[in-house]
């Protein structure tokens, strides 16, 4: 299946090569290009692409923004966002997430992790680049007290959160836990539930906040 994807990004050239590279994917078609927020906005809503891959800063509506209009809480029939930022450690990427984006990504990410992304949002997932997980998370955790999960976890569960909060795919989770893929989705499918969480990026913002994990 042919993931369509909207990309956003006020920089001509960044914004021309990450279609580029893309267009060149089996299995990806770039659908829209959009220069500034309120643009990428209309044309998602028009073009209703798979997944938007959205520039964290741009004029008009920022990334934050255009995630929270486009995939935030309450949103009917929300599209997929990853967001993708030049800056390691910046503080709009966690505003982003937070929003409901289902990932981030540098913009030095190669071509294979760009599209593991893609997939992973588009098929309901969401991947955190492990190599700067922890830092951006720890450093801009929210100073709120985190919400206390209806149930308490159990072991496993604590294992596959820590995981996922590192990074890990559903597969590498699998083969580090001796365990299935559908048991891993299941724990996922659980942990969600109990923590309140939409999606996996949520589960690794609450794991930090939680300090059960630390830099």
């Amino acid at each position: 299946m042919t993931i369509r994807v909207l990309v956003a990004d006020d920089q001509d050239l960044v914004r021309t090569g990450l279609a580029m590279i893309l267009d060149a994917q089996p299995g990806i078609e770039v659908v829209a290009q959009a220069a500034d927020g309120l643009e990428a906005v209309a044309l998602a809503r028009r073009q209703r692409p798979d997944v938007c891959l959205v520039d964290i800063r741009m004029p008009g509506l920022d990334g934050i923004a255009v995630t929270r209009e486009l995939a935030g809480p309450g949103v009917q029939d929300p599209i997929p966002i990853v967001v993708i930022t030049t800056f390691d450690l910046d503080e709009y990427v966690y505003g982003a997430l937070k929003a409901g984006a289902r990932g981030f990504l540098l913009k030095d990410a190669g071509p294979d992790l760009l599209v593991q992304a893609l997939q992973a949002a588009a098929n309901g997932d969401a991947l955190i680049a492990p190599k700067i997980t922890a830092r951006l998370l720890a450093a801009f955790a929210a100073p709120s007290t985190p919400p206390q999960p209806l149930d308490p976890l159990t072991t496993r569960e604590e294992e596959v959160l820590l995981a996922t909060a590192a990074g890990r795919t559903n597969a590498e989770i699998a083969t580090d836990l001796h365990i299935s893929l559908s048991t891993v989705k299941t724990h996922l499918t659980s942990l969600m539930l109990k923590i309140g969480a939409r999606n996996r990026v949520e589960l690794a913002i609450w794991t930090y906040e939680t300090n059960r994990i630390r830099p």
